[in-house]
């Protein structure tokens, strides 16, 4: 099964995304921030990384381009088509708004995966 990566400055939601996706059959392991992230994807090598879109340290901007693997943003706030354009990579295959659906978000990994 595939490795995910959960990267996301609060816990709680780093907590039941992780309870989500291994209740689905995945590996997953998790960073506090963008710059935790970088550290970790080296050793972990995900198969897909869902990061939150506004954390503390480095942008998130600045650290999706130097993620290998394919990466789904999550979001508080409602994306703009304008934004997505200036936030989309050739890594970036989805945007994901919190609070999320269980299935919705299983759906969105499962795509991204397949």
């Amino acid at each position: 099964m595939a490795t995910i990566m959960v990267v996301d400055d609060e816990k709680d939601i780093r907590d039941s995304v992780v309870a989500i996706l291994s209740k689905e059959g995945y590996k997953v392991v998790t960073a506090v921030d963008g710059d935790d992230a970088l550290k970790k994807v080296k050793v972990a090598k995900p198969d897909l990384v869902l990061m939150d879109i506004m954390m503390p340290g480095t942008p998130v901007k600045d650290i999706v381009p130097k993620i290998k693997s394919k990466v789904i943003y999550l979001s508080v706030v409602k994306i703009s088509d304008l934004e997505k354009g200036e936030l989309l990579g050739k890594n970036v295959c989805e945007f994901v708004e919190k609070p999320f659906d269980i299935k919705h978000l299983v759906s969105e990994v499962k795509k991204c995966l397949g």
